[in-house]
């Protein structure tokens, strides 16, 4: 899949900014707010219907303006026009599939798959298990409709039994541990699905990070993402796991009114040569961790899909050295069409560049483009 085109109008600093994109590598290079991220930020609004940076709809509004405006046009076998808009008089959101509004923001979630490697993804190695089962569910949501469905309804039924378990809480009505019964068979049906569905992902995706980190580093190190559920690994064995262990914390849920079992509640373990990179890793393996997730994203959802994603990099190469810069510029080439931006293109001798990339200059939410 290929991004022709993009206008943004009254999108952050662009007032009204057109570009037509190469095949190949789009070099953004501007300074600091002047609008290039924002570009990338517009791009991703297309593929999700949403910000990157998690910033409400209302904060990209160009100052002095009600509304922005965002439309892309992709091609793959066929073209399609994808547009966002977004009004501060209505607070409302519209989106558009080639001129046809969309109700639901799931139904545009791997239409247009996009992979971002951005500056807050640090948070996915060095952060919270929240970060990094953010990281896994987009993945696979984007990959999987299935996934996806039952990723919402899990939510759902989270959100009501954390009601019924409040209620409990302060009435102790006995009635309501029969409808805590009914919530606790969908909590199962449903989380079960989910922890099968990381099992299986994680068996599969250990391959494709382990070749991006040989990309990247050579043979240096090994990675590995290490996953379990309560300690179980089969699939055939999460079911009777997920009752068991709710059966065994009923008595503090309903204490503490509060879901504390299931895959909610997941941890994802990212290793460097069996030692958790988290706790041991320095900044450069962390780095380098960060990278290789996202290629490895790249390449699992093409090949799931028989979709080329879309690949964003947000200011990446200014925190590598030039080894690492070299390599992963290198390994550009083989994803195809990518967005990148960069404060300076002078100070990166390393990148390996042709005559079909393009650079694109950003000053204030102009753009130039330079070649």
């Amino acid at each position: 899949m290929i991004l022709e085109s993009i206008e943004l109008i009254n999108f952050r600093l662009h007032q009204n900014t057109e570009i037509k994109f190469s095949e190949e590598l789009n070099y953004i290079i501007g300074g600091n707010g002047q609008g290039k991220t924002s570009i990338l930020e517009a791009i991703y609004y297309l593929c999700t219907t949403k910000s990157f940076s998690q910033s409400s709809d209302g904060e990209a509004v160009n100052f002095n303006t009600r509304f922005f405006n965002t439309e892309g046009v992709f091609k793959d076998l066929t073209s399609n026009i994808a547009r966002v808009n977004f009004s501060l008089d209505t607070n409302k959101k519209s989106i558009f599939i080639d001129e046809k509004q969309v109700y639901k923001s799931s139904s545009v979630i791997g239409k247009f798959p996009v992979v971002t490697l951005i500056q807050s993804d640090h948070d996915i190695t060095q952060g919270s298990p929240s970060d990094r089962r953010k990281f896994v569910d987009s993945v696979i949501s984007q990959a999987s409709e299935t996934y996806l469905k039952i990723y919402l309804d899990y939510a759902k039924t989270l959100k009501q039994r954390s009601s019924l378990l409040g209620k409990y809480k302060e009435t102790q009505n006995p009635a309501l541990l029969d409808q805590l019964e009914v919530w606790n068979a969908t909590l199962v049906n449903n989380g079960s699905e989910l922890v099968k569905h990381r099992i299986k992902f994680i068996e599969e995706f250990n391959g494709y990070i382990l070749e991006a980190y040989r990309k990247i580093m050579e043979n240096k190190e090994t990675p590995q993402i290490s996953y379990n559920f309560y300690g179980v690994t089969e699939p055939e064995l999460v079911e009777e796991k997920f009752i068991g262990e709710l059966e065994s914390k009923k008595n503090l849920e309903l204490r503490r009114a509060t879901n504390l079992i299931g895959p909610h509640r997941d941890e994802f373990k990212f290793k460097i040569n069996g030692y958790e990179l988290r706790k041991y890793g320095s900044q450069g393996q962390h780095k380098t961790f960060q990278v290789a997730l996202r290629f490895a994203q790249f390449f699992y959802m093409k090949e799931k899909l028989n979709k080329t994603p879309i690949f964003l990099m947000d200011d990446v190469f200014g925190e590598l050295d030039s080894f690492r810069a070299g390599k992963i510029s290198q390994y550009l080439k083989e994803v195809g069409q990518a967005f990148i931006t960069m404060t300076d293109f002078s100070n990166y001798e390393n990148l390996v560049r042709n005559e079909n990339d393009l650079l694109i200059k950003v000053q204030n939410g102009q753009t130039e483009i330079i070649s």
